[in-house]
């Protein structure tokens, strides 16, 4: 497959990329996705996300190959002077810098507004933090487990009695990714009115919380409060995944008309008058006794007769896919949401396709970088002679990834 051909509105945004593990990097990849060019600092021993994983020990883990494709890779030594020096060279031609470092780590490093927006007036500065500057958890180390915790969401899974358990995925790390991305096209929408860069932050703890609040603040939403908090839908024990008679099937019956349809499919039509259930008010009120009658009456027909009946009454349902089903979905299929891949270090790979395709985009996304293999090409773009290239090198500031080592 071809190199990427820079296509999509962002094509002309350079994304200075200074993150690891997960956040940062499906930020920033979101941002390639739609045609910027991201430029991954890293530092000499590489993001950490390189190796879970990584199997064949070539520093191409699938985490990392997923989150950091469309984007060039460079080795700078920050905690040399030298490195520092040409990281500014860099910075001095982006548009935008994202970072994941810790306060006192970004001092350490120069990666400061102080520092940076001097270079060029212009930048935008985000800095992903795990807790906001203002507050008395500022600079604390944040993961997403921690986070899944401080929002709400660990102890909103384990029901009204049951213990917190964390979501069987990094969902705040990726939730934060998109939260991030949509600062980056904030902010550069604000300076193309302004002219002026800025540096901004983008709190995991908070934004979490807010996004977790949005259905769970409940009756909390009243100053006093009027009631419990919570959304009874999603804390109810019945919902599940229904189990039909041969296997599963997911069912989300919600408005009026719809209820009446099911009722009267499984012969009891007069449910639908039933003060209980007559409105989304009163169902949302007996939400237990609901869906345990659809558990029960799912249990006694096939998958395939359920999805007859509600693809007729326009009912929301589908399959509980695998992962692996994921790969022979005939809907994926059809719309060519997978793609193979000739990685030029790992080989076949099959990857998803940005899943939201905007007016411009257009070529391929470049192969997930190796570690530091544009680190020359792109300090040649930063405007550095080749003396000052092969002393950067010489001194271990920079290093350039070479195939056959």
């Amino acid at each position: 497959m071809p190199e990427q051909t820079r296509g999509g509105p962002l094509r002309d945004v350079r994304i200075i990329d200074v993150t690891t593990t997960f956040m940062g990097p499906y930020c920033t990849a979101l941002l390639a996705n739609w045609g910027a060019d991201v430029v991954k600092v890293e530092a000499p021993g590489g993001d950490v996300l390189r190796y879970i994983g990584d199997v064949r020990d070539l520093g191409l883990g699938p985490v990392f190959i997923n989150a950091n494709r469309g984007k060039r890779s460079v080795v700078l030594d920050l905690k040399i002077d030298s490195g520092r020096q040409a990281f500014a060279e860099l910075v001095g031609g982006a548009d935008v810098l994202v970072h994941n470092l810790r306060p006192k780590a970004a001092e350490r490093l120069g990666v400061t507004a102080e520092n940076l927006i001097g270079v060029n007036p212009r930048l935008l500065l985000c800095a992903l933090a795990g807790f906001g500057k203002a507050g008395p958890y500022a600079g604390r180390a944040a993961y997403d487990d921690v986070i899944q915790a401080a929002c709400g969401l660990a102890a909103t899974q384990g029901g009204r009695d049951g213990a917190p358990e964390y979501i069987r995925s990094a969902v705040a790390d990726k939730v934060m990714g998109v939260f991030g991305a949509a600062a980056v096209l904030a902010a550069l929408h604000g300076r193309s009115n302004t002219g002026v860069g800025g540096e901004f932050e983008v709190p995991m703890f908070e934004a979490m919380t807010a996004f977790t609040l949005l259905e769970q603040q409940g009756e909390w939403v009243y100053d006093p409060p009027l009631g419990p908090s919570g959304y009874p839908r999603t804390e109810s024990p019945h919902r599940r995944p229904c189990k039909t008679s041969d296997g599963f099937l997911a069912v989300m019956i919600y408005t009026d008309a719809q209820w009446k349809a099911f009722f009267d499919e499984i012969g009891q039509p007069e449910l639908a008058a039933d003060p209980r259930f007559r409105s989304i008010r009163e169902r949302t009120i007996h939400i237990d006794e609901l869906y345990g009658l659809v558990n029960e009456q799912m249990a006694l027909r096939t998958t395939a007769e359920w999805q007859r009946v509600f693809d007729e009454a326009h009912i929301a349902s589908g399959a509980i896919n695998t992962i692996p089903n994921l790969f022979t979905d005939p809907h994926l299929i059809e719309t060519g949401f997978f793609e193979s891949v000739d990685h030029p270090v790992a080989g076949p790979l099959r990857l998803a396709r940005p899943p939201i395709r905007l007016a411009g985009d257009g070529g391929t996304l470049r192969h997930t970088p190796s570690l530091g293999e544009h680190t020359v090409e792109i300090l040649r773009e930063a405007g550095l002679d080749e003396n000052a290239i092969d002393g950067l090198l010489a001194d271990k500031a920079a290093i350039q990834w070479r195939k056959d080592v």
